[in-house]
């Protein structure tokens, strides 16, 4: 995500800028990189696709200087805490547990998702230890009851973290070093700028507010307010005509259109948790993350207008990577700092 000053809201994902990109992308033929991505073209079925050692990859760019600020990052075993705000059914937890629980699983079909989190455990610390290959689900807080509305302004976020971690009844472990805290609103919630300006972000508490200073990020369930900004290719705006949306693999759109920015999220609080460690840009209120290099590019050949070749289950919807116990997920690639590209474990020659 794209930070702000702490008086300011961070941004990430789709903005309105990203929509004109992509309105001048289709329209007017404009190249480069953006939030936005066309939906493929000739959509590839799983058995014509053969994964190996690919050397092309996507998104490589000789003006990215991503570099290393000294900061902590998460080199020991990371555990996630989702905070379920609002109305959140039994199969939408199920999806979002399911890819939660992937990212370490060594069960899964290739390409993976714990495929993809190796290519975030690339990146160092200044004692050479790498991001952390455990990633694991903690205690979840469930808070059905809108306990601060179901309006949220960036620092009533803070709050419902500080309610779920001092609850009187089963409060969530602090764990300022390892801990990454999740805040997950249902589709009923409005967030400031979501669906204007943001589908999600990442930060850190602050201890005015919550006694601790936590990595947190916060997604939005966009299924009912902005599917076509927020959960697209499995919708798509209105006012762009001739665009197609595609099939999500878990069937529901909101909630798969969730995982790839809780997938962003993840990797970027993993090598950026205080905004002091890996990003590129001078200004550290504005950094330039490894997801965010890659917005948009779920495989080869993606970048600009293009979302890259992915993949189609038997029932005709697009996937791009395998987790545990048969699940089927879409997902954004990021940054290699190894090879200086957009990387995913999809990538083909």
């Amino acid at each position: 995500m794209r930070h702000s000053q702490p008086g300011r809201y961070p941004a990430h994902v789709i903005t309105i800028s990203s929509v004109m990109v992509l309105v001048l992308v289709l329209f007017v033929g404009v190249s480069g990189s953006s939030s936005w991505a066309h939906p493929h073209i000739n959509l590839t079925t799983t058995s014509d696709l053969r994964f190996g050692g690919s050397k092309k990859y996507e998104g490589s760019s000789e003006f990215v200087h991503l570099r290393y600020h000294m900061g902590p990052i998460l080199t020991t075993s990371i555990t996630l805490h989702p905070i379920w705000y609002g109305r959140w059914c039994k199969p939408q937890k199920r999806i979002i547990r399911g890819f939660l629980n992937s990212i370490s699983a060594v069960d899964s079909k290739h390409p993976s998702v714990s495929q993809w989190w190796s290519t975030v455990q690339l990146y160092t610390d200044q004692t050479g230890d790498n991001i952390s290959s455990n990633v694991q689900l903690g205690v979840e807080k469930n808070d059905r009851f809108y306990s601060h509305g179901k309006s949220l302004t960036r620092l009533s976020i803070q709050h419902v973290i500080k309610s779920a971690v001092t609850s009187s009844t089963k409060p969530l472990p602090v764990n300022p070093k390892s801990g990454l805290y999740l805040l997950l609103t249902s589709d009923d919630v409005h967030v400031e700028d979501f669906c204007g300006q943001v589908c999600g972000f990442h930060y850190f508490t602050f201890p005015s507010i919550v006694g601790y200073t936590l990595p947190y990020a916060w997604v939005g369930n966009s299924g009912k307010r902005c599917p076509g900004l927020c959960a697209y290719p499995f919708a798509v705006p209105g006012f762009i005509p001739g665009l197609k949306p595609v099939m999500a693999p878990n069937g529901d759109v909101g909630v798969d259109g969730m995982i790839s920015v809780i997938a962003h999220e993840i990797a970027e609080l993993a090598t950026n948790p205080l905004v002091n460690a890996w990003y590129a840009g001078e200004d550290p209120s504005f950094p330039t993350e490894i997801a965010d290099l890659c917005e948009g590019i779920y495989g080869t050949g993606g970048g600009g207008s293009y979302t890259g070749q992915m993949m189609e289950t038997e029932d005709g919807a697009t996937f791009n990577m395998h987790g545990s116990f048969g699940r089927k997920f879409l997902v954004q690639w990021v940054w290699n700092p190894v090879l200086n590209y957009c990387y995913g474990p999809n990538a083909m020659d």
